[in-house]
């Protein structure tokens, strides 16, 4: 076991954006959430995360499992050096704060760089780096407490084609070094066909489709069907006007 939700439920004012949730991602595996702008998708991973509380239901995880997360663009600190970034939660956070020395800390920063490709940036600013490297610092920072459990928000999102790629084979082989259960909320298709294992498909805060990538992608679902093929027809009502 390693993230097992169950009939999650969150209400923002009047509004289910959660409607009884339920899922289970076990170690090694890459969950898939895909949906609608709206469709809570974003609300689930920070629930997940305890940035958000839910209204009802549970989250189970592995006893003791570091949960880390990825937001859309990156939310580096700007007034802090690429380094500063990185070591941020074993410097501030209560259970590793004076757990290393400050020459482990900087060998574990270089290794964590090292991971996602990237070396001798250490002094560098955010400002001073591309999207893609700024995603790929992000990833850095989630992963230097080596957590069991990585949440990914729109990973991809801005991106060229060839910076996608580049990030979605960093989330496969950090979800295989560390034997990590990951859930990735993504609209990118090569994202779902690269990274994830396994999909669901949220639509008014329900989950109308649940299966392997292989099946999603075969469209057999009315759901996935309209889904995949970005089509307005189908039982999915896109009810916000353009």
């Amino acid at each position: 076991m390693s993230i097992i939700v169950k009939n999650l439920v969150k209400i923002f004012d009047d509004k289910k954006v959660l409607d009884k949730v339920s899922f289970e991602v076990k170690d090694g595996e890459t969950l898939g959430v895909v949906g609608f702008s709206g469709s809570g998708k974003s609300t689930l991973l920070k629930i997940i995360c305890k940035l958000l509380y839910a209204d009802d239901g549970t989250i189970e995880t592995t006893k003791n499992s570091d949960i880390a997360m990825t937001f859309q663009y990156s939310a580096l600190f700007d007034f802090l050096d690429v380094y500063h970034n990185i070591a941020f939660p074993l410097l501030e956070r209560r259970e590793f704060r004076g757990k290393y020395t400050k020459d482990e800390i900087k060998n574990i920063v270089k290794q964590k760089l090292a991971t996602v490709g990237l070396k001798g940036i250490e002094e560098k600013f955010p400002s001073e780096l591309s999207g893609g490297m700024q995603k790929r610092v992000g990833f850095a920072r989630a992963i230097v407490t080596n957590p069991k459990i990585i949440l990914y928000d729109e990973p991809t999102a801005g991106l060229d084609p060839v910076s996608s790629t580049l990030i979605e084979d960093y989330i496969v082989r950090l979800k295989n070094e560390l034997n990590a259960s990951c859930i990735v909320v993504t609209h990118q298709m090569s994202t779902i066909k690269r990274a994830c294992d396994n999909v669901i498909l949220l639509y008014e805060g329900k989950i109308v489709f649940r299966g392997s990538t292989e099946e999603f992608l075969r469209g057999d679902n009315p759901y996935t069907k309209q889904f995949i093929n970005a089509s307005l027809e189908g039982p999915m009502e896109i009810k916000s006007a353009i």
